[in-house]
């Protein structure tokens, strides 16, 4: 009596040439993740160092690198999301008050180095967002108030 063991062998070549293909698909996905990432990091350091740059230049105390990639990234982050809507514009308008709550808050003028420092972002992250950011800043009142 002699046995065929043929079926069974083709059944098991297949599963195994199925498991090896879906094994080297999920590690050439990852792969290929991994290497946006990177490129992403590279961007967001270049775009953090001269940042940096600008601030010192500017004579400001600037963020580590480490700092700005992991909060602006390569894109600008929320301060690129839409700095031009009323929302945003509003917020930051908000925070430059007296602090106090209800009927005391009262508009204040704020050293003009806050509004450099946004402006310098904005032109580094998100160069096509500038123009019109700098046209409400220009309207907004601001002086050389805080002793550095």
């Amino acid at each position: 009596m002699t046995m065929d063991t043929e079926p069974e062998n083709a059944r098991g070549r297949t599963i195994m040439y199925v498991v090896v293909a879906v094994t080297f698909g999920l590690l050439l996905v990852l792969a290929l993740i991994a290497f946006s990432s990177a490129r992403s990091t590279a961007q967001a350091e270049q775009k953090a160092n001269q940042l940096i740059a600008a601030l010192e230049q500017a004579g400001a105390h600037a963020p580590s690198e480490e700092q700005l990639v992991r909060v602006l990234g390569d894109d600008g982050g929320a301060v690129c999301a839409d700095p031009n809507s009323a929302l945003t514009r509003a917020n930051l308008l908000s925070q430059m008050a007296n602090g106090a709550g209800g009927p005391g808050t009262r508009p204040v003028i704020v050293d003009d180095r806050v509004v450099k420092g946004e402006l310098l972002v904005l032109g580094i992250y998100c160069p096509d967002q500038l123009a019109d950011f700098q046209q409400f800043a220009g309207n907004l009142h601001t002086s050389d108030v805080a002793a550095y």
